[in-house]
Protein backbone atom coordinates (compact mmCIF):
# COMPACT_ATOMS: atom_id res chain seq x y z
CA UNK A 1 0.00 0.00 0.00
CA UNK A 2 1.40 3.42 -0.54
CA UNK A 3 0.86 6.69 1.45
CA UNK A 4 -0.60 9.08 -1.10
CA UNK A 5 -0.80 13.22 -0.35
CA UNK A 6 -2.89 15.72 -2.08
CA UNK A 7 -2.61 18.63 -2.13
CA UNK A 8 -3.62 21.70 -4.83
CA UNK A 9 -4.13 25.23 -5.08
CA UNK A 10 -1.12 26.18 -2.73
CA UNK A 11 -0.77 30.02 -4.96
CA UNK A 12 2.54 29.72 -4.11
CA UNK A 13 2.15 29.62 -0.60
CA UNK A 14 3.57 27.11 1.56
CA UNK A 15 2.29 26.29 4.91
CA UNK A 16 4.09 24.80 7.58
CA UNK A 17 0.92 22.75 8.10
CA UNK A 18 1.99 20.65 5.11
CA UNK A 19 4.78 19.32 6.54
CA UNK A 20 2.77 17.53 9.28
CA UNK A 21 -0.06 16.47 7.40
CA UNK A 22 1.93 15.05 4.13
CA UNK A 23 4.70 14.15 6.17
CA UNK A 24 5.40 10.29 5.83
CA UNK A 25 3.66 9.90 2.59
CA UNK A 26 5.32 8.20 -0.32
CA UNK A 27 4.30 10.20 -3.18
CA UNK A 28 2.45 13.75 -3.38
CA UNK A 29 -0.18 14.56 -6.11
CA UNK A 30 -0.42 19.00 -6.33
CA UNK A 31 -3.86 18.85 -8.46
CA UNK A 32 -2.15 22.29 -9.58
CA UNK A 33 -2.29 26.27 -8.84
CA UNK A 34 0.79 25.88 -7.63
CA UNK A 35 1.91 29.25 -7.93
CA UNK A 36 5.44 28.83 -7.69
CA UNK A 37 8.56 26.63 -8.20
CA UNK A 38 9.18 26.91 -4.11
CA UNK A 39 6.58 25.26 -3.31
CA UNK A 40 7.44 22.02 -5.45
CA UNK A 41 10.71 22.30 -4.38
CA UNK A 42 9.13 22.23 -0.59
CA UNK A 43 7.17 19.25 -1.41
CA UNK A 44 9.83 17.10 -3.06
CA UNK A 45 11.75 17.56 0.30
CA UNK A 46 9.26 15.68 1.47
CA UNK A 47 8.65 12.90 -1.00
CA UNK A 48 8.41 12.97 -4.70
CA UNK A 49 6.09 15.00 -6.56
CA UNK A 50 3.80 15.00 -9.65
CA UNK A 51 1.93 18.25 -10.57
CA UNK A 52 -0.10 19.62 -13.05
CA UNK A 53 -0.78 22.94 -13.90
CA UNK A 54 -3.45 25.32 -12.72
CA UNK A 55 -5.21 28.70 -14.24
CA UNK A 56 -2.76 30.85 -12.16
CA UNK A 57 0.22 28.99 -13.40
CA UNK A 58 1.19 31.06 -16.23
CA UNK A 59 4.56 31.77 -15.20
CA UNK A 60 7.10 30.98 -17.57
CA UNK A 61 8.44 28.38 -15.27
CA UNK A 62 5.42 26.34 -14.88
CA UNK A 63 5.38 25.75 -18.33
CA UNK A 64 6.91 22.37 -18.27
CA UNK A 65 4.05 20.71 -15.73
CA UNK A 66 1.42 19.07 -18.09
CA UNK A 67 -2.32 20.45 -17.73
CA UNK A 68 -3.24 16.49 -16.70
CA UNK A 69 -1.00 13.21 -15.80
CA UNK A 70 -1.95 9.48 -15.64
CA UNK A 71 -0.40 8.05 -12.28
CA UNK A 72 -0.43 4.48 -11.42
CA UNK A 73 -0.31 3.30 -8.18
CA UNK A 74 0.05 -0.77 -8.07
CA UNK A 75 -2.81 -1.63 -10.00
CA UNK A 76 -4.21 1.69 -10.11
CA UNK A 77 -4.57 4.10 -12.36
CA UNK A 78 -5.21 7.67 -10.92
CA UNK A 79 -6.15 11.07 -13.50
CA UNK A 80 -5.33 14.08 -12.33
CA UNK A 81 -5.93 17.58 -13.35
CA UNK A 82 -6.84 21.11 -12.30
CA UNK A 83 -10.50 22.34 -12.91
CA UNK A 84 -12.90 19.03 -13.12
CA UNK A 85 -14.80 21.40 -15.59
CA UNK A 86 -12.31 20.64 -18.35
CA UNK A 87 -12.62 16.40 -17.55
CA UNK A 88 -12.58 15.39 -21.54
CA UNK A 89 -13.00 11.71 -21.15
CA UNK A 90 -14.99 9.17 -19.29
CA UNK A 91 -12.65 7.96 -16.07
CA UNK A 92 -14.73 4.83 -15.32
CA UNK A 93 -14.59 3.81 -19.09
CA UNK A 94 -10.82 4.84 -19.10
CA UNK A 95 -10.45 2.35 -16.31
CA UNK A 96 -9.33 4.94 -13.72
CA UNK A 97 -9.83 4.37 -9.74
CA UNK A 98 -10.08 8.81 -9.05
CA UNK A 99 -9.82 11.68 -10.69
CA UNK A 100 -8.01 14.12 -8.47
CA UNK A 101 -8.68 17.71 -9.14
CA UNK A 102 -8.28 21.25 -7.57
CA UNK A 103 -9.72 24.48 -8.45
CA UNK A 104 -13.11 24.05 -6.23
CA UNK A 105 -11.43 24.70 -2.68
CA UNK A 106 -14.08 22.38 -2.02
CA UNK A 107 -13.55 18.37 -1.19
CA UNK A 108 -15.39 15.78 -2.58
CA UNK A 109 -15.66 12.08 -2.86
CA UNK A 110 -17.57 10.14 -4.39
Amino acid sequence: MTLLGIISDTRGLFREEVVAALGGCELIIHAGDVGSPMVLDRLRELAPVIAVRGNVDTAPWAQVLPETEVVRISSHRLYILHDRSRLTLDPVGAGMAAVVFGHSHKPLAK
